[in-house]
């Protein structure tokens, strides 16, 4: 979610959530079960522990957590929140708002995260706000992760790391205990009034305005959401399991980009004569706000967000998929012509058991083009369009697209 390599940037946004919830841990452990079945092999590793009590938020930052080792090409990578017996846990107990998983650069034998270097996803954003290699929410279990053949994600390659660093990864997990919670869908969606949160942004660091009404502003590490009064529950300790298939990197293996586009991304368009002439600058806010519909509106609540972004590199789409919250109907890709190039829809569960949570939003379907079939050229603009129920209102929001594009196709197809 090919990488180029950045600076750590304390000013943007997701740097900032960075250095305010940062925890440095060593190595987690790891339930290692490999499967060398037609060469794929899959290894189970565990987050650090994290401890909730109800109605508290755990949205910490680990480094340096566990991954396959050496020139390796990722096909998958999937996970979830379970209790300390390894039992998945339900969204109604614990909300999984996300997990994102990055990858970096650090110098070698360095005893913190000084002079590090994040590993972009391909884009579109800028900032670091939407910049994740791999990431999910609520709609993890039920959403299918992987990378078909020939393609994988490659990691590890000698060659792309430079003299003197190593090549690790990042985990961020934002888990809301809503237990004994007065108002568990405003908790989740991160109400600010909720958590009584009204002065700094806890995502960008800058001032809340008072528009602001709920998001990822508004649910620091250890907030608490407003309770029922007299509730008592005991601690939990949780961890996110997640499972990596992955393939020994050979020749037959071709490698994947990957672009996120966001339906909140603004494009700001600039010119300067005397040197590079336009320039085009994302704005993408990951997030955005629902708001309640007149019910007397003909053709019912609907609310459409949508943004047409230029993808640089010509390419194949092979994979895509969507993340949305609560409220979703739908989420598209349209080509530049028009064309609908991925349609991607929610699953909302029917039960109370883990993966089939009713009323939350549980899968959301992935997108596999007939290898060929999708073909983007240099410059091409994608348009990403996310439909809410807005019937009433959502706060925090989110409406990306996930696509995986490979700069060639396998011999057999060209």
């Amino acid at each position: 979610m090919g990488f180029v390599s950045q600076d750590w940037m304390f000013s943007s946004a997701i740097l900032v959530l960075v250095l305010m919830l940062v925890m440095s841990v060593p190595p987690c452990s790891s339930t290692a079960s490999k499967n060398t079945e037609n060469n794929v092999k899959t290894t189970v590793y565990l987050s650090p522990k994290i401890e909730l009590s109800p109605g508290f938020i755990s949205n910490k930052i680990y480094y340096d957590v566990e991954f396959p080792k050496g020139h390796v090409a990722l096909k998958s990578f999937q996970a979830e929140l379970v209790d300390e017996s390894g039992n998945s846990v339900p969204l109604q107990e614990t909300y999984l708002h996300h997990w994102i998983v990055l990858r970096y650069r650090q110098p070698k034998n360095a005893t913190n995260q000084t002079g590090i270097i994040i590993e972009r996803n391909d884009g579109v954003c800028q900032g670091d706000t939407v910049d994740e290699t791999f990431g999910r929410g609520a709609e993890t279990r039920g959403t299918n992760p992987y990378i078909p053949d020939p393609y994988g994600l490659e990691i590890g390659n000698p060659s792309n790391i430079q003299e003197g660093y190593d090549e690790k990864w990042i985990i961020n997990v934002l888990a809301i205990d809503t237990r004994g919670v007065e108002d568990r869908v405003g908790c989740y969606e991160c109400r600010c009034d909720l958590y009584n949160h009204t002065s700094i942004n806890a995502f960008t660091g800058e001032p809340l305005t008072p528009s602001y009404k709920g998001g990822l502003g508004c649910c620091p590490d250890n907030a608490q959401c407003r309770m029922k009064k007299g509730f008592w529950g005991p601690k939990n300790t949780l961890y996110l399991k997640y499972t990596i298939k992955w393939v020994n990197w050979d020749e037959f293996v071709i490698p994947v980009k990957i672009y996120l586009l966001d339906v909140t991304d603004h494009l700001k368009i600039s010119y300067n004569y005397k040197s590079t002439g336009m320039s085009i600058k994302h704005t993408c806010k990951t997030e955005y706000q629902v708001k309640p519909c007149n019910k007397s509106h003909v053709g019912g609540c609907v609310d459409v967000k949508r943004a047409s972004v230029p993808i640089n590199t010509a390419g194949y789409i092979v994979y895509g998929v969507a993340h949305q919250h609560v409220g979703a109907i739908r989420s598209t890709l349209y080509g530049q012509d028009g064309r609908v190039i991925c349609n991607s829809f929610p699953t909302y569960g029917t039960g109370m058991e883990a993966g089939n949570e009713k009323g939350f939003v549980v899968g959301m379907s992935a997108c596999y083009p007939k290898p060929g079939s999708v073909k983007l050229f240099d410059g091409e603009i994608l348009t990403a369009e996310a439909l809410y129920n807005n019937s009433i209102e959502h706060t925090g929001v989110m409406g990306h697209f996930y696509i995986l594009v490979a700069e060639k196709l396998p011999h057999h197809h060209v």
